[in-house]
């Protein structure tokens, strides 16, 4: 049988074929794996009870929760048993736990019981979990894409220690490439790949392992299709894209198009046209941008672009931040969305970005003078000696809450940096602005 022919003939997936059978060879999550680390410990096969803890792994899809689990027990050493939330119930699990206790009592193994997507499991289904763990008859090893906080019993989080995952950068997914291109657990050479197919597959896999080897495996069988028995063909960027079913964007998330298609989304969320906005947004998603970048830029322009034209703009623009953040993608990308048409369709002043610009200017350039006497603090021991605090006028002694006084240093009085917009919120700041200011004694 040939490469190709063995390739396609149907064998486990890459993914599966390519998962490390130790730590040593896990891409990723380097925080997790130091030395002395509980990961670490529980893969020592002369680990004592204290390093033998339950643990619930969180972390995105394709971090490698399973292949820890799985690595943590071929090193160890230890009887390893994995049940799926999904498939699983309480019956399964107490059968677990009476087979543990038998190898237990028999044969001195002890039991690792990896129970992925655990955030299923009811909260009767996750009670069954409780005697196992907290009597040692096996060492739970519990998986979650979901904040354990909201999904996991608190005796249970209490009795296990969470360790978080991190998406794998980069670098990791394109390590993670490289090894199933030559390693003879994978495709052993069949292949070469191409420096924009490989790159395209890192992009397309967006912090995911599983997604970026199924990938491979797919563009590899395309090149293969079209190939004879003698070199092995190269994986192009077109066979990516033809074995992904999806078009390729020109987007290097360190390059031109990170700062061109950003730049562009900025400037049509400013030019208030809501329809390219999204369109600049939806390249970034499918590129694999990182949400929490688009997020940060959209607070941003609710600052700089919308300011006090519309109050609400930054708060929308946060709360979509807060959103990302807690709900991950692909969800993410409905309340990026959200505030990327709000941010685009509503009134727009940059009166408090330009105004600030020019008061560090200002400062920069040396004009900022003493503050008032008036104005400064009265309370430290010989302040009043001197003068400080008197003749404040305390405003709220106003009716209207404010009287007349310099609050800018002599050298400045008079001198203006914020002059608000006639457009939306901005209008009645300025009416009332002007109103304040005549009161001040229009300084």
């Amino acid at each position: 049988m040939t490469k190709a022919s063995a390739l396609l003939s149907g064998q486990t997936p890459l993914a599966v074929r390519m998962r490390p059978v130790s730590l040593a060879e896990i891409a990723g999550q380097k925080h997790l794996l130091r030395a002395g680390s509980p990961i670490v410990a529980l893969a020592d096969p002369a680990a004592t009870s204290p390093g033998a803890v339950s643990i619930i792994l969180w972390g995105p899809p394709g971090t490698g929760k399973t292949t820890l689990a799985q690595a943590i027990a071929r090193s160890s050493g230890r009887r390893f048993v994995e049940l799926s939330a999904i498939t699983a119930g309480v019956k399964d699990v107490r059968e677990v736990m009476q087979e543990a206790i038998t190898q237990r009592d028999l044969y001195g193994q002890t039991t690792i019981l990896f129970l992925d997507e655990i955030h299923r499991f009811t909260k009767a289904q996750q009670d069954a979990l409780l005697p196992g763990v907290e009597n040692g008859w096996v060492i739970l090893i519990a998986a979650t894409t979901e904040n354990p906080s909201f999904s996991v019993i608190s005796p249970l989080l209490s009795r296990s220690l969470l360790l978080t995952l991190q998406p794998l950068t980069d670098d990791d997914i394109g390590l993670l490439t490289d090894r199933a291109v030559s390693d003879a657990r994978g495709l052993n050479g069949a292949v070469t790949l191409a420096d924009e197919a490989r790159a395209a597959l890192i992009r397309l896999a967006s912090g995911d392992a599983r997604r970026a080897l199924t990938g491979l495996e797919a563009a590899a069988a395309v090149a293969l299709s079209r190939a004879d028995d003698g070199a092995a063909p190269e994986v192009s960027a077109d066979d990516v894209s033809q074995a992904v079913d999806k078009a390729l964007l020109r987007y290097d998330r360190q390059g031109d198009e990170h700062y061109d298609v950003i730049s562009a989304f900025i400037k049509s969320i400013r030019g208030s046209d809501p329809d390219a906005a999204l369109h600049y947004l939806a390249r970034m998603i499918e590129a694999g941008e990182d949400p929490r970048f688009i997020a940060r830029r959209l607070v941003i322009s609710a600052s700089e672009d919308v300011g006090l034209a519309d109050p609400q703009a930054l708060g929308i623009a946060v709360a979509a931040a807060d959103a990302v953040a807690f709900i991950g993608m692909p969800e993410g990308r409905i309340p990026l969305a959200e505030a990327t048409v709000y941010l685009a369709t509503t009134a727009k002043s940059n009166a408090a970005y330009v105004g600030i610009d020019a008061a560090i200017a200002d400062i920069r350039a040396g004009g900022f003078g003493r503050v008032p006497v008036h104005l400064r603090d009265a309370h430290y021991p010989g302040a009043k000696r001197l003068g400080h605090g008197r003749g404040y006028a305390y405003p709220h002694d106003s009716e209207f809450g404010v009287l007349p006084q310099q609050y800018l240093p002599d050298e400045l009085d008079g001198r203006r940096y914020y002059e608000p917009k006639n457009l939306g919120a901005e209008r009645d700041i300025s009416a009332r602005l002007e109103r304040i200011r005549r009161i001040l004694g229009d300084r």
